[in-house]
């Protein structure tokens, strides 16, 4: 059970941090390659471009899971808790109604880059590999968001504050 629990704290954050020194280091041996070599490869630039749309998407569920999102937030200062987390469930509704929508949505991507085989030109490997990384993060961030249901409607029970973000990164 504990391990459960550090993987729902962490995973985006050692997911982020992958993608990140993956993308960092792939670039940093093409720009030596091309500056020292005159040559680069089309799968450096693949990886890179694919590691740091995982990176975006992943890190869209993180920010959701710490409200780490841009918003005005000048209202919530004045507002009541009951009031907060309200406005608070309210955003999260919205957004999961988006996040719901745009992950149906995104599977047919995915589907039609399945149904036809395609690959990547450099790395010749399927493209629905690259492609999951939009229903992912899609899938990820509806998670998070019924977590933020749950802690909400526990505040609002309870009469609690209502979290209001936390940082990504210490």
């Amino acid at each position: 059970m504990d391990i459960l629990r550090r993987i729902d704290r962490d995973a985006e954050r050692w997911l982020l941090l992958i993608f990140y020194v993956m993308l960092v280091i792939t670039m940093a041996i093409e720009v030596l390659r091309r500056e020292i070599f005159s040559y680069s490869s089309i799968w450096g630039e693949e990886i890179v471009r694919y590691s740091f749309i995982y990176l975006a998407w992943i890190g869209a569920a993180a920010a959701v899971k710490e409200r780490a999102h841009i918003r005005i937030d000048v209202v919530m200062h004045y507002l009541a808790p009951r009031a907060k987390a309200l406005l608070y469930i309210f955003g999260d509704l919205v957004m999961f109604a988006v996040a719901i929508i745009a992950l149906y949505w995104s599977f047919e991507t995915v589907h039609v880059s399945a149904k036809f085989g395609s690959v990547t030109d450099g790395l010749r490997i399927s493209k629905v590999w690259f492609l999951m990384a939009v229903p992912a993060g899609f899938a990820l961030m509806v998670w998070r968001l019924l977590q933020s249901f749950r802690r909400d409607f526990r505040s609002l029970r309870d009469g609690t504050p209502v979290f209001e973000g936390d940082k990504l990164f210490d």
